[in-house]
């Protein structure tokens, strides 16, 4: 994968009627995750770490900062956080794919400066089995 733009880079809602970028994110980032199970015991060779393929949890987090320039997005993401619910997200990474399945919203947060505008960061966890599509 060579250098890509940023803003290709994209974070979209499933609003019911399709996925739909949640407008006004500058920064955006999702990270992959497996747990480890370790399996050593008085008998693994030279004392060395085993571990146990396939058996941890995976998840992914996806974060997000920026300005909500519409009112739907706004709306979408916030009713999501104080109701709790579960919905589903896809992200786009340039040259790799998309990654679309449940994300519960977990984190919140508003912030200004008197001088300038108003900005948002989310973060998001994965709730389920994810499908990945190359692209």
């Amino acid at each position: 994968m060579g250098a890509q733009k940023g803003k290709d880079l994209l974070l979209k809602l499933d609003m019911g009627a399709g996925f739909q970028t949640v407008a006004g994110l500058r920064t955006k980032r999702i990270a992959f995750n497996a747990e480890t199970v370790e399996i050593t015991d008085a008998e693994s060779a030279g004392r060395w770490r085993e571990l146990l393929g396939g058996a941890g949890v995976q998840r992914a987090s996806i974060s997000g900062t920026g300005i909500f320039k519409d009112a739907a997005s706004d709306a979408a993401i916030r009713q999501l956080f104080f109701e709790g619910r579960i919905a589903v997200f896809e992200m786009t990474v340039p040259d790799f794919g998309r990654i679309a399945g449940p994300f519960q919203v977990t984190a919140l947060e508003y912030s200004g400066e008197h001088n300038g505008e108003v900005t948002f960061e989310a973060a998001l966890e994965s709730a389920g089995a994810l499908a990945f599509a190359a692209i």
